[in-house]
């Protein structure tokens, strides 16, 4: 499979183009040197599925590959002063709250198995945990077989070590020497002030010993749903699934290691709730839509759908991408490309952006985690924004860095593992399911009929064949709207819901179906949050514009959305724009027992951190009982009849963004610009606001868009400026509250700027946990509804009796 996969990209590669070259290139290697690892050491994991040498070692590339991102995460650690410290996560302060004995309920993290809490100190004093002597040593640290990049101090004053790393005791981060740490560095180095000096570790220029990188698997491992672990914080590799998603993590105790709520950007990463964060964050599009971490199930079936209805076509960049026929030259695979630039294609992302095949998508992650960010951070200005944003180039990538060409390299083989292993975890296999599954055939049965009717056109990859004029097939680009609004008619007619409870009822229903259409739905007809389909990093021009097929970039408007004003209550109309935003791709239901809480960022139901059979029934009866019954979710205490939950501050907090971060301004500012930075900057250039009191919506500043979407100059100075004034008003009226004012009193004297804000606002709407109110009368309520949201309307309202039918058959999926 290698040379055909060298072949491939070679038959890609084009005249030479510049860009930063990456640390191995530097080195002078070349992608021959990073050979896949094939050691089937994580064999007790995924059930025990059996699988073949190149599974194995698309198994591996998951789990411990990490294409030199280490240099990335490192990189992040400097401007954040020390907030953000992924050594800090691996080695932690033993008498704190996130060592080895309590990392999992206090960060969602998994304990690799072999380790434990540490006894003493490692050879620079930090608190690593201990690998038990029984155990084999981790075949992927072994530097004779996987040598790494000699560069800057490796070699010298650190080891070179293995270009997989040595693991460190979580699941997913691997331990690097770290190429920075020569002799001054290493004479200025002083562990006891690492952990107790915030002078010392929130030193921009502290070098650590070592760099931590990460694996697709730390975000994407978690807890086998049927073979669960006794103890969470000790479990072994039989109790642990590859793909399930790491649906239990902390993100935000991940990004700040000593938690401070007075941080706004603390205030920022805590609306992430366990299991979800914006992906987007550091590559930002400045608005704050955390989304689940996927899992990855039946990605044969998922294929099957994509060549059904997921057509797309590519221009540019995008014909750039890896694709399966590359690599294989007979069997199914093959199918899913033909030359130059048609593809049928899963969409992985949560708006459906990533469309280029199924390959692109899982290299765009790397991309994503830090591979290649000699080149990656120079388009963009991390997690701030407010420079303008250009493509990462395909091209430029495979030119330029030996640890990308690896990576196309090897992800085929994680595509085969996938195939093999990424399996349904159905509730009856799990220890002490059947007692969930006690409901009589009967009524299993009508549940069955309900999803049919009600759920299967979008959560069934099984449907009747639709009439010629509406069928979503070949439907992707500018007509998509009109296909989907035809088809969705056709759906709520007889003649659909017949068929499909038809073949609902057949034996093999479940087989083979994914439990989702993988199609693109308007919010329109969800009514969801609208900031996840209103993200812009895969638009045109944008930092993701090589992994977002032309169709999609083509799409038209869903039109008119509906929100809640956060601060009158009042509903507003928020135009939605083309260009492929507004959309959402439709989830998978298999093994939803398994997975809750419910939407795009777990804002419907509880969160309990038991990954036990128990503890997910416990989420899941709640969460889905949410879902079926919305007047039962968690409404906002502050907003009078709030239609959700509104993510608010928690205390009173600073906006803070280091003189590191803020982006040199295009052209020739306006004497006016300069004196609004000038009242929100110190002197030594750091921007700092408040204090914002405690009950400020989070996403007021969050969503805040600092930079024009026009590419013209004058465009983006004028936009710069209306920002940079605004800013400015707000630090005055903050300075200038009373004294004493309570936090009702301060939010009430920012009052005034509250229109103003949200003129610049990127996403208006706050409420977090609305939508999806199918089969349920509030789909029905039109008041306040646009014609755009209305047209979907109306449909049948299941009985309570429907309702509890229909969760007794999603707990057999």
């Amino acid at each position: 499979m290698a040379a055909s996969i060298v072949l491939g990209l070679l038959l890609l590669a084009g005249c030479r183009t510049k860009g930063e070259q990456d640390e191995a290139t530097k080195a002078g290697l070349g992608d021959s040197h990073f050979v896949q690892a094939d050691e089937d050491y994580f064999h007790d994991m995924d059930n025990g599925v059996s699988l073949t040498p190149d599974e194995v070692k698309g198994r591996n590339m998951w789990l411990v590959w990490t294409g030199g991102n280490d240099r990335f995460w490192d990189t992040m650690s400097r401007p954040t002063y020390g907030g953000f410290d992924l050594l800090k996560i691996v080695a932690p302060d033993p008498a704190g709250p996130n060592r080895h004995a309590n990392r999992w309920y206090q960060l969602g993290l998994v304990n690799e198995p072999c380790f434990a809490a540490p006894t003493k100190p490692d050879a620079y004093g930090l608190w690593r945990d201990s690998r038990d002597p029984a155990c084999a040593p981790d075949p992927f640290a072994n530097a004779a077989k996987y040598p790494g990049v000699k560069i800057g101090a490796r070699g010298t004053t650190v080891p070179v070590g293995s270009y997989y790393g040595e693991p460190s005791g979580i699941f997913g981060l691997r331990l690097f020497p770290n190429a920075d740490f020569d002799e001054q560095a290493k004479a200025a180095w002083d562990p006891a002030k690492f952990y107790s000096d915030p002078r010392y570790y929130n030193n921009p220029k502290l070098v650590r010993p070592y760099r931590v990188g990460m694996s697709c698997g730390f975000c994407h491992l978690g807890p086998s749903p049927i073979h669960p672990p006794a103890d969470p914080e000790k479990p072994t590799f039989a109790d642990l699934n590859s793909t399930v998603g790491a649906q239990y993590m902390w993100v935000d105790r991940l990004f700040f290691w000593k938690p401070d709520e007075t941080n706004f950007m603390y205030q920022l990463v805590k609306t992430f709730r366990p299991g979800a964060m914006d992906t987007s964050l550091v590559s930002t599009d400045n608005i704050n839509n955390p989304r689940t971490m996927n899992a990855v199930y039946s990605l044969g079936d998922r294929l099957t759908i994509a060549k059904a209805i997921g057509h797309e076509s590519l221009a540019h960049g995008e014909q750039d991408n890896m694709q399966f026929n590359m690599v294989v030259k007979s069997g199914p695979l093959t199918q899913f490309y033909t030359k130059p630039d048609q593809v049928w294609t899963p969409h992985v992302l949560k708006d459906g952006s990533d469309s280029v095949g199924a390959l692109g998508a899982l290299n765009r992650v790397y991309l994503n985690i830090g591979l290649y960010s000699e080149e990656w951070l120079t388009h963009f200005n991390p997690v701030a924004g407010g420079k303008p944003i250009t493509p990462i180039r395909i091209a430029v990538a495979r030119d330029n860095s030996a640890y990308w060409r690896a990576t196309e390299q090897g992800t085929p083989n994680t595509a085969l593992f996938f195939l093999k292993a990424a399996r349904p975890d159905h509730l009856a296999d799990a220890p002490g399911g059947k007692a969930y599954l006690t409901a009589p055939a009967n009524v299993v049965a009508h549940g069955r009929d309900v999803f049919a009717t009600t759920c299967a056109r979008c959560h069934s990859s099984k449907q009747p064949d639709a009439p010629e004029n509406a069928r979503l097939t070949d439907s992707a680009g500018k007509d998509y709207l009109t296909h989907f609004k035809a088809w969705w008619k056709w759906t709520q007619g007889d003649p659909f819901k017949q068929q499909m409870r038809s073949i609902a009822a057949r034996p093999d229903f479940a087989q083979g179906n994914y439990f989702s259409t993988d199609a693109r739905i308007p919010v329109t007809l969800l009514r969801t949050n609208l900031c996840s389909p209103l993200a812009t990093n895969a638009l045109g021009g944008n930092i993701w514009d090589n992994f977002s097929s032309s169709s999609y970039k083509a799409l038209p408007s869903v039109g008119q959305s509906s929100y809640q004003d956060a601060f009158s209550g009042v509903r507003r109309i928020h135009v939605m724009p083309a260009g492929g935003r507004g959309y959402t791709r439709v989830p998978s239901l298999i093994s939803l027992w398994s997975t809750a809480p419910f939407l795009l960022a777990n804002t419907v139901g509880p969160f309990n951190g038991d990954p036990s059979v128990g503890g997910r029934m416990k989420s899941f009866d709640a969460s889905i009982q949410q879902m079926l019954w919305p007047e039962r979710r968690t409404r906002d205490t502050i907003l009078p009849n709030a239609e959700g939950v509104i993510d608010r501050t928690t205390q009173r907090s600073r906006f803070y963004i280091p003189a590191s971060f803020v982006p040199r301004l295009p052209g020739v500012l306006s004497n006016e610009t300069k004196e609004a930075l000038d009242r929100i900057s110190d002197r030594d250039g750091n921007i700092e606001i408040g204090p914002i009191p405690a009950g400020i919506p989070v996403n007021l500043l969050a969503s805040l868009q600092p930079l024009a979407e026009s590419r013209n100059p004058v465009d983006i100075a004028r936009h710069y400026a209306r920002v940079a004034s605004l800013l400015a008003q707000m630090k005055l009226a903050l300075l200038t509250a009373p004294k004493n004012a309570d936090d009702a009193a301060l939010r009430g004297h920012l009052a005034p700027l509250v229109s103003p804000l949200m003129a610049l606002s990127k996403c208006p709407d706050f409420v977090v946990n609305r939508g999806h109110y199918f089969g349920t009368a509030m789909f029905n309520a039109r008041a306040g509804l646009t014609a755009d949201e209305a047209f979907f309307g109306p449909e049948p309202v299941l009985s309570d009796a429907d309702k509890l039918a229909l969760i007794a058959f999603l707990k057999t999926l």
